[in-house]
C-alpha cells in the first residue's frame, strides 16, 4: 500500500511512470484499480497518479457528506505532496464531477481535462431522493445489494451476458467500497454544484469520452458538453456503457493517448 496523510485522512494512491503528469480520478463506487489498464498504457510516457478517493479503496472515510469540492481538495493536497504543480486531470463518472470541481477551484493547476462518462448538471430532485435512499441502504445493508442493482446500468447487455470475468471484477471492486464512505459520497453527489454555466469558461484542451450505450450519462450529455467547451474533442466509444474504459479498453486508450500527445 502506498498512502500519505493529507488533510484529515490517510489517502491511498498509485504514482508510476515518468513524464508529464496525469491524474486519474475514479468513479463511484470504485477505487483506483478502475484505471489499471490506463495506467499501464500511459506510464511509459507519463507520470500517472491515481488516488483512492476518501472512503474508497485504501483511503480513510470521514464524517458528513463528501462534497465534490472535498474530493477535489484532497486531489490538490496529494499533488502538493507529490510536488506536482500542474497536470492533466481526468475523471470518470463521479470522478468527472470531481475533475470539474477541481478545474473550477484551481484552474491554473489544470493543463488539460479528460471527462469520461460524466455530465456537468446537478441532480434532479428525483435523483437526489434516489441517492438518499441508496445511502441509507449502503449503511444498513452493505454494498452487495447496491452493486447488483447498479451492474446492469453500468455495462452493456452484451458485456453482462458474455464477459463474466469483467462483471465479477467490477462487482468485486464495488464490494470493497466502505459502506459509510459510499454513503457519504452519495450525499455529496446529491449536493454537488451545477457546472453547466461553468464549463463554457473552460479554455484548456478537453477530451470528452462516452460509451455509446451509456445509460447513466447518455451520449446526449457529452454532446452538450462538447458544444459548450470551446475546442473540446468528443469521442464516442462503441459497444460500451458507463464504464467505457474497461468495456472497450483499446478504443478508450487510443483516444486518450492520441489526445495526450497533443497537449
Amino acid at each position: 500500500m502506498t498512502s500519505i496523510r493529507i488533510n484529515d485522512i490517510n489517502l491511498g494512491y498509485t504514482d508510476v511512470g515518468a513524464g508529464p503528469p496525469v491524474v486519474l480520478i475514479h468513479g463511484y463506487p470504485f477505487n483506483r484499480s478502475l484505471w489499471t489498464e490506463q495506467t499501464d498504457a500511459l506510464r511509459d510516457k507519463h507520470r500517472v497518479v491515481a488516488p483512492d478517493l476518501r472512503g474508497f479503496g485504501e483511503s480513510d472515510s470521514s464524517e458528513g457528506p463528501t462534497r465534490m469540492t472535498r474530493f477535489a481538495e484532497d486531489v490538490a493536497a496529494l499533488m502538493d505532496a507529490l510536488e506536482i504543480e500542474q497536470a492533466v486531470i481526468g475523471g470518470l463518472s463521479m470522478g468527472g464531477y470531481v475533475a470539474l470541481a477541481f478545474a473550477r477551484m484551481v484552474p491554473a493547476r489544470v493543463k488539460a481535462l479528460v471527462l469520461a462518462d460524466t455530465r456537468p448538471q446537478a441532480d434532479t430532485e428525483e435523483g437526489k431522493q434516489t441517492r438518499f435512499h441508496q445511502a441509507e441502504k449502503a449503511v444498513s445493508a452493505g454494498m452487495a445489494g447496491l452493486a447488483d442493482a447498479m451492474l446492469p446500468k453500468l455495462l452493456t447487455p452484451d458485456t453482462v451476458s458474455k464477459r463474466p470475468e469483467l462483471v465479477k471484477r467490477i462487482r468485486d471492486m464495488m464490494l470493497t467500497a466502505k459502506p459509510e464512505g459510499a454513503a457519504m459520497a452519495l450525499l455529496g453527489m446529491a449536493e454537488r454544484d451545477d457546472q453547466t454555466e461553468f464549463i463554457s469558461s473552460i479554455r484548456v484542451p478537453t477530451l470528452i469520452l462516452v460509451g455509446r450505450e451509456d445509460a447513466i450519462t447518455p451520449v446526449a450529455d457529452s454532446e452538450k458538453m462538447h458544444s459548450q467547451i470551446e475546442g473540446s474533442r468528443l469521442v464516442v466509444i462503441e459497444n460500451a456503457g458507463h464504464v467505457s474504459n474497461l468495456e472497450q479498453t483499446e478504443q478508450f486508450n487510443d483516444a486518450l493517448l492520441g489526445f495526450l500527445s497533443t497537449v
